[in-house]
């Protein structure tokens, strides 16, 4: 069975710092680009992060610039969101997918677009 699968999410105090994993099960994540996506409550789902498969390029949404890394590990077929100086206003179920075509990691994050989808992990951030 082929799935994506969250993990990583909690409670975390304002300026904490959380590190989310997506593990493959079933497939091998190194032909596929991956992001990450989150939908906080009443609000549109967005496109935080994505990264391309075989050379590594990633891209990041203004909302996160500076704070969170993407990176992957295709060794243990996973790839990470380490989010740091966390605010209120990134609590929001958090997502990942895999794309195995595309244009640019880019187009991938604005457009959400994925082959396959995990179940997502909530993140909180408050005091």
């Amino acid at each position: 069975q082929l799935q994506l699968v969250e993990s990583g999410g909690g409670l975390v105090q304002p300026g904490g710092s959380l590190r989310l994993s997506c593990a493959a099960s079933g497939f091998t994540l190194d032909s596929y680009a991956i992001g990450w996506f989150r939908q906080a409550p009443g609000k549109e789902q967005e496109g935080v992060s994505c990264i391309s498969g075989p050379d590594g390029s990633t891209y990041y949404a203004d909302s996160v610039k500076g704070r969170f890394t993407i990176s992957r590990d295709n060794a243990k077929n996973t790839v990470y969101l380490q989010m740091n100086s966390l605010k209120p206003e990134d609590t929001a179920v958090y997502y990942c997918a895999a794309l195995l075509v595309i244009t640019t990691v880019q187009d991938m994050c604005v457009a959400q677009e994925g082959n396959y989808w995990g179940q997502g992990t909530q993140v909180t951030v408050s005091s």
